[in-house]
Order: structure tokens, then C-alpha cells, then sequence
């Protein structure tokens, strides 16, 4: 029987941010299929304290740890020629593991998630490649590259310049590429042109099992104090989510409370930057880093703010608020790849002007709110589970057995 190798430049356990969420579901999907071996990298305590999570899941397994040295890590991308992303994750151990296992294993596929990791496929692998990139990290870097000056501009439009050179050559390489919405897929295939590639749409679903309202209780301080409450989750040293935290406290919370001078912003998030922990106090804002459970604070919201500039791919963030029954404010960047309506599944608003006067007119219109929160929790039920996303994956690892028996 053929095996799967997966290579995943983070441990999928826990699933506690977006990368690792999306991982965890698909490692878990591909190894309902047949025997995986996971080839990944760790970086903090809690990773390594979860290795035998992933070991349950793994036939075999290798969690190296990532090279900490950013620093070095750059350097040498600036003396090979490549980008940062690739150096910052390149693993000599994790290399060896990999040769070492396609050599002993029978193993027809390759599963790659995140572009940084297509360098340990080898050039001679006959079997089946598939790529997951997510989204299409060359345009982020760009995008950064157009809002920085000085070096770090530079860095970052000679990152997007190599990435994008490296997305085109996976691509290329694959049998099948996917990234997480359609409009993602779409960017990919424009920007690398007609080679050929066969790209896919594999979206990303919400356990709405776990994120139900009727499962967790407002947290404390939501519950207990005047609001309204404004919550904002994600990883909180992601730059567009510093971005947006920034945005949130000083330019938007204020328009709020103008109306709502008790209103209080609630940033939630392992890992805040300084930046982001300097706000604390700001304009009604409220860091509180690193939480045991984000559902207490997504159900004690009077809103959920999604307010980035920058967004690639879906935002689990969304997701989760919909699947709490939560009116969900976000930008159209925010909005992009998992459906859903302007108006019935949540409120999106272009400027911080807009964003604030959607915000304290949910705020106003209580009953509005309510029904806009039940038809998303609806919505996710019905349409967002992790079983509807993922089942594509089926065909692509199965195709590499069935062309394996046929000949």
C-alpha cells in the first residue's frame, strides 16, 4: 500500500493559530486515507510538548527544530540568492529524515504545506506531488514592499520578487496546486501564466462543534463591565494583524467612542509585538495576549473587528465569530474566500470613517446584530464544515495509488 510523506514548515498541534489549524485538519484528512509521515519543525515549548499528539496521528514522524537565527537565516538567503522564507526554514536534520524516509517507505505522494517547504522535495521524486501554498505569499510581501521605506522595503520587495519566482516553480513542479479560496487560485494563475499547472481551490473549514455559542460562557470582564464590547483575535506579531490592531485602537476606536464613550476594545492573541502591547489603555483598548480559550471573549462581544489592510486567503477569525453567533464588522480584504453575503452574514466597511459608523449602527440596531449573528452561525453549519472543505483531498492522494495499481 502507498504512503504519504507530509512536510509542514510548523508541528500541526496544537491547531492554536491559522497555519497550524489548516495543517492539523488536513494532516488529520490525509492520514484518515493511509499511513502519513509527517516531517515538520518546531519552535516553542508548547510545540515540542505536542509531539506526541502528532505521533498519535504519524506512522512515523521527524519535529526538527526550526533554526532560530533570523539573522543568519538572512544572510545566507542574501549570499544563495534566495528568499528569506526558504533559508529561515531550512532544516539539514530535517533534510536527512526525509531522504532517509523515501528511501525505506513506499511512498507515492508528497504533501506540501506552505511554499517554504517545496525545497525538500527532491528533483527526482517519482510519485505524486501536491502543494498546499495557502495564498500567494509573494503579493503579501509586496504589498508590504509598497506601505515600508529603507531597508526594510527593500527586503521586503526582493522577498516578493523571489517568491514569486519560487511559487512559479512549485507550481510548475506539482501535480496539483491549492491554495485557500478561489480568488487566491485565481491570483496564482495569473501571476505565474499558462504553464500548465493544475491549481485548486481547498477552502477552510470551522469545527462548529467546538465554536458554539451555546458551549461557552462570556468571559468575566465582558460580562461584568459596560460596553459594548469590540473583539479583535488573531496571532498578534503577524504583521497585517499589528496593522489592524493599530488601526482599531487609534483610528477607529475613537470615532466609536464618540457615541459609545464606555466602549472597550478587547485584543486578543498569543505573542503581541510591542507595538501592539503599547495600546493597552489606549481609547478603551484592552491586550490581553495569550488566552486559554478565545471563546469566552468572542462570546462576550457586542462586535467582532476585523479591520486588516493586508488579508490573504480566509480568515479564520471570521469564521470562528460567525460559527459564535457574533456580529462580524470587517474590511473587504477581510471578506474575501469564503462566501457569504454583505449585509446577512456580516457588515463590511471600506476606511476607518465607515468601519466606526458600522460598527455603532449594529451597536444602535440591536435586533439587526441578533439576526445577522444567527443567519452567520447558520451559515457555517450548513456550508463551513472541515468534512465539506477538505474533501477534495481524497481524489488527489487517492489518484497517486490508483496510477500506482494500474501500472
Amino acid at each position: 500500500m502507498g504512503e504519504t510523506l507530509f512536510i509542514a514548515h510548523r508541528i500541526p498541534f496544537p491547531p492554536n493559530r491559522g497555519d497550524k489549524i489548516r495543517s492539523h485538519h488536513l494532516l488529520k484528512a490525509i492520514a484518515a486515507l493511509g499511513p502519513v509521515h509527517v516531517a515538520t519543525l518546531g519552535e516553542t515549548g508548547a510545540d515540542f510538548a505536542a509531539e506526541p499528539l502528532l505521533a498519535e496521528v504519524a506512522a512515523s514522524h521527524c519535529l526538527a527544530r526550526r533554526p532560530s537565527n533570523l539573522v543568519r537565516a538572512g544572510l545566507q538567503a542574501l549570499r544563495s540568492g534566495r528568499p528569506v522564507s526558504l533559508a529561515a526554514f531550512d532544516s539539514h536534520e530535517l533534510h536527512a529524515w526525509i531522504a532517509r524516509t523515501l528511501a525505506e517507505r513506499p511512498i507515492d505522494t508528497i504533501f506540501v504545506f506552505s511554499g517554504q517547504m517545496g525545497q525538500y522535495v527532491p528533483a527526482d521524486f517519482p510519485g505524486r506531488v501536491v502543494i498546499d501554498l495557502c495564498d500567494v505569499d509573494s503579493a503579501k510581501f509586496e504589498a508590504y514592499a509598497k506601505e515600508r521605506t529603507g531597508p526594510r522595503g527593500w527586503i521586503d520587495a526582493r522577498e516578493g520578487r523571489l517568491l514569486a519566482i519560487e511559487e512559479a516553480r512549485l507550481a510548475t513542479r506539482a501535480d496539483a496546486t491549492l491554495l485557500v479560496s478561489e480568488n487566491e487560485a485565481a491570483l496564482l494563475r495569473d501571476r505565474i501564466g499558462d504553464f500548465g499547472a493544475t491549481i485548486l481551490a481547498v477552502g477552510n473549514g470551522i469545527d462548529t462543534a467546538f465554536f458554539d455559542p451555546n458551549a461557552s460562557e462570556p468571559h468575566p470582564a465582558l460580562a461584568g463591565e459596560a460596553g459594548p464590547h469590540i473583539v479583535f483575535t488573531g496571532q498578534m506579531d503577524y504583521p497585517p494583524n499589528i496593522t489592524a490592531a493599530l488601526r482599531g485602537a487609534r483610528a477607529i476606536m475613537p470615532l466609536v467612542r464618540a457615541r459609545h464613550p464606555q466602549a472597550s476594545f478587547h485584543i486578543v492573541g498569543r505573542a503581541p509585538a510591542a507595538e501592539v502591547c503599547a495600546l493597552d489603555g489606549v481609547q478603551g483598548t484592552r491586550v490581553w495576549g495569550e488566552v486559554p480559550d478565545v471563546r469566552p471573549f468572542l462570546a462576550g462581544a457586542d462586535i467582532v473587528l476585523a479591520p486588516l489592510a493586508i488579508a490573504r486567503g480566509v480568515q479564520n477569525k471570521v469564521l470562528e465569530a460567525m460559527a459564535m453567533a457574533r456580529p462580524v464588522v470587517l474590511t473587504p480584504e477581510a471578506a474575501t474566500g469564503f462566501g457569504g453575503v454583505d449585509g446577512l452574514h456580516f457588515a463590511i466597511a471600506d476606511g476607518d470613517r465607515a468601519l466606526a459608523e458600522t460598527i455603532t449602527n449594529l451597536i444602535a440596531d440591536g435586533s439587526r446584530a441578533l439576526a445577522m449573528a444567527a443567519v452567520a452561525r447558520r451559515f457555517t453549519v450548513a456550508e463551513k464544515s472541515w468534512a465539506a472543505a477538505l474533501a477534495p483531498l481524497s481524489g488527489l492522494v487517492s489518484l497517486a495509488r490508483a496510477e500506482r495499481d494500474a501500472a
